[in-house]
């Protein structure tokens, strides 16, 4: 049973830090694209960032361009968990973060919902000015 479960969140304030983790059980994480999706009041849910597969055991990151140089995704393959740590936060960045596995094996590019088939149920993050 693939299982998926954020933590980390919480109410913090304009340009503090925090760390989300998403521990995963079920699939083969370390050949999983695996991605963090964010969903504000009233708003789509939308990318943020990426950790996708590249060569020799490799693994490439992408953001989203509102994220760039503030956050960083990582992974750590022995404890099955994807991290999000999210610096300088802003006020805009209130939204409950969402990670996600696509399919395991795949070569998906991760940057749109439907790349993903697991989901996880989300930790809300807010941030106040």
């Amino acid at each position: 049973q693939v299982q998926l479960v954020e933590s980390g969140g919480g109410l913090v304030q304009t340009g503090d830090s925090l760390k989300l983790s998403c521990a995963t059980s079920g699939f083969s994480f370390s050949s999983t694209v695996m991605g963090w999706f964010r969903q504000g009041l009233g708003k789509e849910r939308e990318f943020v960032a990426v950790m996708r597969l590249g060569g020799s055991f490799l693994y490439l990151a992408d953001y989203a361009d509102s994220v760039k140089g503030r956050f960083t995704i990582s992974r750590n393959n022995v404890k099955t968990t994807l991290y999000l740590q999210m610096n300088d936060l802003k006020a805009e960045d209130t939204a409950v973060y969402f990670c996600a596995a696509a399919r395991s094996g795949s070569r998906v590019r991760g940057i749109t919902e439907n790349e993903y088939t697991y989901w996880g149920k989300g930790t809300q993050v807010t941030v106040s000015s």
